[in-house]
Order: structure tokens, then C-alpha cells, then sequence
């Protein structure tokens, strides 16, 4: 700065008003450099004397200032470095002002930092660093005034690192993220600035790692550190050179808030880094699941877990419970969500395998409406089960896994054999022996409901306006899960039975089934068959017309028709109707392109009538909606083999219409192997076949996604009640605790509130089974200082247990104790709060009292200075 400018500065700050009381001023220039001594015996100033202090004549100057002369304004030029102990102005500078000119000074000002000598000799060293505008501010930009050493050595690395906070953890993690150690662009700026003797001290200090100066070597070192956190020292025998168990904590720390948190997958190079670097997948794949389901630090965990999960449950070598108990306690892993299509896959296959225990001498029922009662309230959860394992496996196929996509297809495989060639099968076998006298006589089954009825005994039996959905091909499996999640998502009564569907179990059948009728017939057209109601076509174009002529106020609509119309539309369309049928086709149309996407379509199927539901409720004034299908469907994954396939050439010169689950020829037809069935065909001198158990009957088209026949998965047709219930009807009001949904809440069972380790577990419990009104809750679990720091890692509890037994809805959680000094005498809470934050959240006092305790790290050895 020239001594021109620093004049005009100096002269404009003298001519100043004064403070109240004062009657001069004094202004200190502290120049311990002594950059301007040269310049200043020629600096004078119109409004203030110029004194320069030198060793020797301190007591003349003290003298001056203080007796002599008390009336000028002093400018006192200070060269001289004093130990503030020993200075002879101090009582002078306690009502004076401080001015510095020097570069040094200026620098220390523009960023905040305390003009000591000792961070002045800093600034100097690092005066490299310092040149750039953009590294002073954002040293500036930390908070506060840097008073301290450590604080400065701190903040230089925080800016070099990039990172907004001066925390040891960020530091070190951006270090990580910069690159392998030859191209590690951090560590080249530590080079650059000479600042890379303080990183590696602050990196021994906190993580332990005193090595080399080598950063994948750094890696290794704190991810191995993270993992020992969780993990026996049995695993990780042979690498106690490359962990530290003292620093544990710090290196847990860092890693889980980071796949924990936001930026998740930049940690994933780090990881497959380690994982090769230290051949730790076949290091891993040597234990078993006990000694690595703890820990969440590393994805390939989770691969060598799920793989010997996927052996474990298709070899039978580890009971359902215990696989189930694993998934259970991962769903809460940082790296879950990444294979959660795989644990959830295995998890349908282990209650798929508790099904078989259960029922493995199930399906000798002699009354086919027993079979049938015990199919829709039990046997159903198979075809559930296996519909959603597909809908996993699916997901799988469009995803690559290498070292899981194999083991994923041989338990496609093993699900396979259970389904097909056990259930299906003995269900199939079962079912075929208790219904075939029944179809072969009269074409229904005793004592079930007939989907020849539905107009008459249910529709009509409603109580004001009705919306019907008609879901084509939605099976009764699929509409339970429907009912169940309308039951929890909305406030509504919520009913399932099922009805038995007409013969042959196909869309035109069904379809005209459910209008209301008073003959259904059957007439040949072009070599197959046309179904009439009441002697009308009942093709889409004319359900509306057959529904008006039994009550005037009725309309049909197509569900794509319908929801692309404006609410305002939809308001006129079904203005003064009582009974509106809505045609809904997404899971029957999604088999005409790709069988295989038949379960996903169930999902979409599922997901687009519950919103046509709340539409219906919160738009069109509805109350009351019933849910049904045309029929059911058959379906397996697999290819079927020849053995599946029957040959038609012993009828198929009298066959008027066939597809692979059914047969309608001329009366003089008298195929073998096929179950005869009496329908509406009979009276236009039409007989009707059925294959028995699973059967296609060779011919045209798909053989996957099958329907038209006599299994229970075909012909039990869903129906579903569904009464909305406004929160001001009486109904509602005297019921509210019924119907208003809550999530069920949880809490501490453990009874001691004393913790003494860094890594402690504690016991919760669910308080109610998810049932009827209570619905799942997710809550976060961790430990706070009484100032709501959060002083622990954060753990998951996800709430969804439907078990009614307590022992069944309890969790056991492992925490860990952040690297900190923990007091005996303070309060500490555990915190209970939900994902959503809904709730108030639930605090639990709790003692920390730990024999030894880490304390604040001294990161640069400046404690001894």
C-alpha cells in the first residue's frame, strides 16, 4: 500500500468525531514487520503528531503520551514485537485504536483473522495460498473470527478440500472422492499449497492412519476401519494392518452419514475400490450370514448375504423364519434399496416355502365349496406370493447384477417347481375331482354365488347409486390385495367374496354374465361362438343399451373413456344415473403384446382403480362401488412342457370354438380326457369341455397366460363391496376410531437407560399388529445431547408387523456412540421420531456414562506449544 494513500486513510480516520468523553486520538500502527520504517520519518499529517517507537526510548515515548503532552492526536508508529505481558502501552492501547498497513494485515482482515504474531508467521508461510481473492473468501465465508492456530490450519484444508464446513469428516471424505492416489486432485493442491503436512496429521490424528502418504492406501484404511465397527474380527483376521479398532469410531462415523445421506452413490467407486483392492468378496463369501447381516458399510455385504440367502432357501438349509429374520433386520441396510427386488424376491420364496410346510398334506377337500371357502381365505396367498415374486424377478431381468442375476434365475427355477408342479397341481387335481359332477350336470357348483346372479343379488341389492368396475381378467388374488389397500387407504367399509364365473371362463361369457338378463344364449357365428342377452349382441357398443332397458338410469363408459374426460364431464356423463358400469381392461390387454407382463400389469391394474375409486368418491358424489371381473386367468413363467399339452385331433373335426383351457363343439363330439361342462351353449345343441388340472389344449396362441377353463385361479371370479363413508354421516361418527387410519407406534422395551459402551443395543416394540385402522409408520431412532445435537448414528425401524403375537413386533437395534467426551452428570435423550414427521416426537431420557470416553482430537499436535 504506498504511504500516499495510507496518509489519506490515516487523516480521515483522525478527523473523526470523537467518542463522548474523549479529547484526543490515539492510533497505534503495529508494524512487526517494520515494511514502512523507511517511509516513515518522512510521513506527516495535518491533524495528528507522528511518534516511532524504538527499543530503548519506550519509557520517554509512555512519558509523552501520558503526562507530557494530552492534548495532541497521536499517530505512534510500533516496529517492535512485544509480549503483551511485558508491554509498556497496554494501558495506552486499552483507549486507543490499532492501524495496519502491511499486506500481511490487510490479508488477516479481509479474512476474519486475529492479528496475532503466531497466525501471522501462518499467513506467511502460506502465503502461496493466500495470493488467490477466491481462497480469501472463502476462508472468510467460515463463521466467526479465526482466533486460533488449529481454526486456520483447519480452514485452509476445509477450502483446498472444497468443502463448505471446517469438520474433520468432510475434510477427509473429500480427500476420498478426489481420485486414486496418482491423479488425487486434493492431494496435488496439499502439494501445491505445502499444506499436506497438516492433512496427514489431521488424518493420523482422527482415523489412525500413519502409513504413508498414499491416499488409496487411506481408503483401504478408513472403509476397513468402518466395517471393523460392525463386524467380528474373525472376518477381517489377516487386515489388522489396515484398520485401526481405537479410531473405529470417527471412520464409522464418517462413512455412515455418507450412505446415509444424500450423495449415497458417489461413495460406490470408494467401495468397489476396496472390495478389489482387498479381495474382499471372496474373503467374505468364507463366512457365514450371522457373522456379516450387522453391517451396512459395504454393497458387496449385501451381495455375498443375498447369494447365500438364494442357496440357502432353494437347498432347504436354514429354516423360512431365520431367512425371513435376516431380510427383516437389512431392510434397514444404507444399501437396500439397491436389491431390495432380491431380498423381497427371496422373502416370497421362504413364505412360499411355509405355505408348502403347511400345506403339504392340504388338498384332499371332498366338498367342492369347502375347497372353494378354503381357497379365498388361504390357498390364494400362493398365487399372491407368486405373482409378486415375479413382479421381482421382472425387475431383475431389466437391471444387471453380474455376480446375482444367476442365482436369481435358479430360484426363478426352484419357485417354478413348487407353484407349478406341486400347488397348481394337487390344487388342480383336488379341485377336479370335487366339481365335476357338479359342472357336468348342471355347470355350477353348489352353494356358490353365480356370476349369472351378480346383476340381481348384488347390484340391485344396493342402496341408492352404484358404480360397477369391471376389471377384465383381474383374478381373486389381485383383487385382495385391491381390498386390502383400499381398506387401509381410505375411509370406507371394505367386503370380498368371490362368485363363480360362467363357462367358459372368457370375456364375452363373463361380460355378458354380469348384465342384468333374463336369458343368456348362445348362437354359432363364423366358426366360433356369439353370446346374447335376452336375444341382443352384448358386445361394448351395446351394454349401454342392454343396461337401460332394465333401469332407465344407467350408462356404461369405457375407464379410458371416462378418465380422459374433464371433471366438469365426468360431473354430466353420470348426473342423474343410478347404476354406472366402468369397463376397465389393463391386465387382459397387457397378455395380447407380452404374456410375461400379465403380474405387472396386475400392479398397474391395482394402482389405476384405486384412483378411478377416490375419483369416483371425491368428484362424482359416489358411495357406494362394487369391483368385479369376467374372469380369472391362469399363468406360469415357464415354457410348459409337451406333457402340459393335450392333442385335439380325436375332436377337432367338431370343434366350433376352442382356445387352450376350453372347447365348445357340435353334439356329436365325445372328446377323450376332457371334463364335459353343461353352459348356455347346450341349448343351441352346443356341448362344452373342459381340460382337467392345468392342461392347454394345443392350437393357436399364448400358453403362459391362459383362461376359459374350470381351475379356481379361472372361474373364482372377485367381488368387491365397497362402501364410502363421508366424515360427517353417522356411521362414520360412531365408528371414527375404526375408520381413521393411524400409524402404529412404537416403543423402548429395554429397561436400563444407562449406557456404558460406545456401541450398545436396545430393544423396541411395536405397539399394535398393522390391522383394520393402523397402518405401517417408519421411525428414525438416535441419541441427543440435551441440546438436541444428535450424539449417535441414526437407526431404522420400519413398522409394519401384522403379527397379533408381541413377541413378533419386537426390534433390536445396535447403536453407535459418535467419537466425543460424554458426561455422567448431563442428560442425554433417545429420540423417537417418523419418517414423515407427523407425530410428536417421543424422548426417553437416558445416562451416558462411559469409564473412557474420546475426547476433542488435538489434530495438529498444538496442544504442547
Amino acid at each position: 500500500m504506498a504511504i500516499e494513500d495510507i496518509k489519506k486513510e490515516l487523516e480521515k480516520r483522525f478527523a473523526e468525531p470523537l467518542d463522548e468523553f474523549y479529547k484526543r486520538r490515539i492510533i497505534f500502527w503495529n508494524d512487526e514487520d517494520g515494511e514502512f520504517l523507511d517511509e516513515i520519518e518522512s510521513l506527516t499529517l495535518c491533524n495528528a503528531k507522528v511518534l516511532v517507537l524504538e527499543a530503548g526510548h519506550l519509557f520517554s515515548a509512555k512519558q509523552l503520551l501520558s503526562s507530557s503532552d494530552l492534548v495532541s492526536n497521536y499517530l505512534v508508529y510500533n516496529p517492535l514485537v512485544v509480549d503483551p505481558e511485558h508491554d509498556w502501552f497496554l494501558d495506552i492501547k486499552l483507549y486507543s485504536e490499532e492501524y495496519r498497513a502491511d499486506k500481511t494485515s490487510r490479508l488477516m482482515q479481509e479474512m476474519q483473522i486475529v492479528n496475532t504474531a503466531e497466525l501471522r508467521h501462518v499467513v506467511k508461510d502460506f502465503k502461496g495460498f493466500f495470493n488467490a481473492a477466491s481462497r480469501r473468501k472463502a476462508i472468510a465465508s467460515f463463521d466467526g473470527f479465526i482466533d486460533k492456530k488449529s481454526t486456520l490450519y483447519m480452514s485452509i484444508l476445509s477450502v483446498i478440500c472444497g468443502v463448505k464446513e471446517r469438520e474433520p469428516e468432510l475434510i477427509i471424505k473429500s480427500s476420498l472422492l478426489a481420485g486414486a492416489d496418482l491423479e488425487n486432485t486434493v492431494k496435488m493442491d496439499l502439494l501445491k499449497y505445502g499444506a499436506s503436512p497438516l492433512f496427514w496429521s489431521l488424518v493420523g490424528s482422527v482415523t489412525g492412519y500413519h502409513e504413508s502418504e498414499n491416499m488409496d492406501d487411506l481408503v483401504n484404511h478408513v472403509v476397513l476401519s468402518a466395517v471393523s465397527r460392525t463386524m467380528s474380527s474373525d472376518a477381517l483376521s489377516g487386515l489388522e494392518s489396515k484398520y485401526s479398532d481405537i479410531h473405529s469410531g470417527f471412520c464409522y462415523d464418517l462413512v455412515f452419514n455418507w450412505i446415509h445421506g444424500q450423495d449415497k452413490n458417489s461413495f460406490r467407486s470408494i467401495a468397489e475400490f476396496v472390495e478389489n483392492n482387498l479381495s474382499l468378496l471372496d474373503r467374505f463369501n468364507q463366512f457365514e450370514i450371522k457373522d456379516l447381516e450387522d453391517t451396512d458399510i459395504l454393497p458387496i455385504i449385501d451381495e455375498v448375504i443375498l447369494s447365500k440367502l438364494m442357496y440357502a432357501v432353494t437347498k432347504r438349509s436354514m429354516d423360512n423364519t431365520s431367512i425371513m429374520s435376516v431380510i427383516e433386520k437389512r431392510r434397514t441396510s444404507a444399501w437396500y434399496d439397491d436389491y431390495d427386488y432380491f431380498y423381497d424376491g427371496i422373502y416370497e420364496v421362504a413364505l412360499m416355502n411355509q405355505f408348502y410346510d403347511s400345506h403339504l398334506n392340504s388338498f384332499h377337500h371332498v366338498v367342492a365349496k369347502e375347497m372353494w371357502d378354503a381357497y379365498t381365505s388361504e390357498y390364494y396367498v400362493m398365487d399372491s406370493l407368486y405373482r409378486e415374486f415375479h413382479i421381482d424377478f421382472s425387475t431383475c431381468l431389466q437391471n444387471l447384477h453380474p455376480s446375482l442375476d444367476d442365482s436369481f434365475k435358479d430360484l426363478a427355477d426352484y419357485v417354478e417347481k413348487e407353484y407349478k408342479n406341486w400347488y397348481l397341481d394337487k390344487l388342480a387335481s383336488n379341485w377336479n375331482t370335487v366339481i365335476e359332477q357338479d359342472l357336468s350336470s348342471t355347470g355350477k357348483i353348489t352353494g356358490l354365488l353365480q356370476q349369472t346372479d351378480f346383476y340381481q343379488d348384488v347390484v340391485r341389492n344396493v342402496d341408492g347409486k352404484v358404480f360397477v368396475i369391471i376389471s377384465d381378467a383381474m383374478r381373486y388374488d389381485v383383487a385382495y390385495a385391491l381390498a386390502k389397500q383400499l381398506e387401509i387407504e381410505t375411509t370406507a367399509d371394505v367386503e370380498i367374496c368371490a362368485q363363480q364365473g360362467i363357462y367358459p371362463t372368457i370375456t364375452k361369457y363373463g361380460m355378458a354374465a354380469l348384465l342384468p338378463h333374463k336369458d343368456l344364449s348362445v348362437v354359432e357365428n363364423n366358426g366360433s361362438t356369439k353370446v346374447l342377452v335376452d336375444a341382443h349382441s352384448s358386445e361394448m357398443s351395446d351394454r349401454d343399451g342392454i343396461l337401460k332397458s332394465y333401469s332407465e338410469n344407467s350408462v356404461a363408459f369405457k375407464y379410458r373413456d371416462l378418465i380422459s374426460m374433464k371433471r366438469d364431464e365426468r360431473r354430466a356423463a353420470v348426473k342423474g344415473k343410478d347404476i354406472i358400469y366402468i369397463y376397465h381392461d389393463t391386465i387382459d390387454a397387457s397378455s395380447h403384446n407380452d404374456e410375461t407382463t400379465v403380474f405387472d400389469a396386475c400392479y398397474r391394474a391395482n394402482h389405476e382403480i384405486k384412483n378411478l375409486v377416490n375419483m369416483i368418491c371425491s368428484e362424482l358424489n359416489g358411495l357406494n362401488v362394487i369391483i368385479t371381473s369376467d374372469h380369472g386367468f391362469l399363468y406360469t413363467y415357464q415354457e410348459l412342457n409337451e406333457s402340459d399339452k393335450m392333442e385335439r385331433s380325436s375332436f377337432k373335426k367338431d370343434i366350433v370354438e376352442q382356445g387352450r383351457r376350453y372347447v365348445i363343439t357340435n353334439d356329436l363330439a365325445n372328446p377323450d380326457f376332457l371334463m364335459p361342462v353343461k353352459g348356455i351353449y347346450n341349448d343351441a345343441n352346443l356341448l362344452g369341455f373342459a381340460p382337467r388340472e392345468n392342461i392347454r389344449i394345443k392350437g393357436a396362441g399364448g400358453t403362459k397366460f391362459v383362461h376359459g377353463g374350470t381351475s379356481l385361479q379361472e372361474v373364482c371370479v372377485p367381488i368387491i363391496k365397497y362402501k364410502y363413508l363421508r366424515t360427517g354421516y353417522k356411521a362414520y361418527r360412531i365408528n371414527k376410531d375404526k375408520y381413521d387410519t393411524k400409524p402404529v407406534s412404537i416403543a423402548l422395551l429395554s429397561s436400563n437407560r444407562k449406557i456404558s459402551n460406545m456401541i450398545f443395543n436396545l430393544s423396541f416394540y411395536q405397539k399394535e399388529a398393522v390391522k383394520d385402522s393402523y397402518v405401517p409408520c417408519t421411525y428414525n431412532v438416535y441419541i441427543t445431547d440435551a441440546s438436541g445435537n444428535e450424539v449417535s448414528d441414526i437407526q431404522k425401524i420400519i413398522a409394519d408387523k401384522t403379527s397379533t403375537v408381541p413377541k413378533d413386533r419386537e426390534f433390536k437395534c445396535t447403536f453407535n456412540l459418535k467419537s466425543q467426551q460424554f458426561s455422567n452428570t448431563e442428560m442425554y435423550y433417545l429420540v423417537i421420531v417418523d419418517e414423515e414427521g407427523k407425530q410428536v416426537p417421543i424422548k426417553e431420557e437416558v445416562q451416558i456414562d462411559i469409564a473412557m470416553s474420546i475426547g476433542d482430537f488435538d489434530f495438529f499436535g498444538l496442544d504442547g506449544e
